[in-house]
């Protein structure tokens, strides 16, 4: 067993996050669904191994790099990257995998009845919510009466796309209707992250140099930051929404559905399992968590003032543009 000897970058990730593949291997480890079965007690004690590390003190002459490594992991998978407060179970990227298994599952079963739209829609709009205000950006907060409209307002608006486009689609062939899901997936988290994260939109996402110097907020960088997440977002629920409705259309063309009702929805959830297993981690690859934008694209009245602390001002700042 070798104890940690060289030094190691503990405030950055493992694998290069200049690469996709580096990215990517970095979300495998930190959307993994078992870290979800972490006590309090192995979430704090990674919080404190981290923490000592990163202000030099002790951190025991059994520890090995691989234990300290594993400790970020587990850190990162369940404290906030800007707050660094734990967040909620279900909000954290380790739970999107089970959680929309159960939910695209019963959205994709249940796409016909207009009593099971809404429900299924609702409680995944509700999941959404939750999860773009658990990883937000920065350190805003909202007040309860902001989070009241933003969450009507999203659910309000997936419910109303997802029973519209079910109307449009009622004299198509079946194979269409099971696409519906996946459109008012799309449609809602247009609406869904933008208004759950309004409070970045309307006072700014905190930006650093690249020695972590808090320069201010800024509106632009939080438009970039949600533009993106909303990109990754509909492509983490792609795989699973596409291939899906066509293994359960072939499934029904065979007769099997008829046979075998019950297999419905076992089923579903299985495919989309297996897709969001990989899906999940290799879409939030596709942008890098601390982001980045050149100075001069930033807000007049912020460059103004970043100038007055600065004679070289940098040519890039960095943000979280969140999950």
């Amino acid at each position: 067993m070798e104890c940690v000897k060289a030094a190691i970058n503990i405030d950055e990730p493992r694998y290069d996050q200049e690469t996709y593949t580096g990215r990517a291997k970095h979300f495998f480890l930190t959307t993994n669904p078992l870290n979800i079965f972490c006590t309090n007690k192995t979430l704090d004690e990674a919080k404190c191994l981290v923490s000592n590390y990163r202000c030099g003190l002790p951190i025991g002459s059994n520890v090995t790099e691989k234990d300290l490594w594993r400790a970020k992991v587990i850190y990162d998978s369940a404290f906030h990257p800007d707050t660094g407060e734990k967040m909620t179970l279900i909000g954290r990227m380790s739970a999107q995998v089970p959680m929309n298994m159960f939910i695209c599952g019963g959205m994709m079963t249940f796409y016909q009845s207009t009593s099971g739209v809404i429900f299924w829609q609702w409680l995944n709009q509700s999941f959404n919510a939750l999860v773009n205000y658990t990883n937000r950006s920065g350190d805003a907060q909202q007040s309860n009466k902001q989070l009241l409209a933003s969450y009507v307002f999203a659910t309000g608006g997936a419910v109303g796309t997802a029973l519209g486009l079910n109307s449009l689609v009622k004299c198509m062939p079946p194979l269409i209707g099971r696409f519906v899901p996946l459109a008012a997936v799309a449609a809602s988290n247009c609406i869904n992250i933008p208004m759950m994260r309004a409070q970045e939109l309307k006072m700014g996402t905190p930006i650093f140099d690249e020695n972590n110097n808090k320069l201010g907020y800024s509106k632009v960088a939080a438009q970039s930051g949600i533009s993106q997440v909303i990109f990754s977002r509909i492509f983490m629920a792609m795989p699973g929404m596409v291939i899906t409705p066509i293994v359960m259309d072939y499934l029904e063309k065979r007769g099997t559905l008829c046979r075998y009702p019950w297999i419905n929805l076992p089923a579903t959830v299985g495919v989309l399992g297996l897709c969001l297993t990989f899906a999940t981690p290799l879409a939030c690859a596709f942008f890098k968590q601390k982001a980045s934008i050149p100075f001069k694209h930033l807000e007049p009245e912020l460059k103004e003032e970043i100038q007055k602390q600065y004679n070289n001002p940098p040519e890039l700042v960095y943000f979280n543009k969140g999950l």
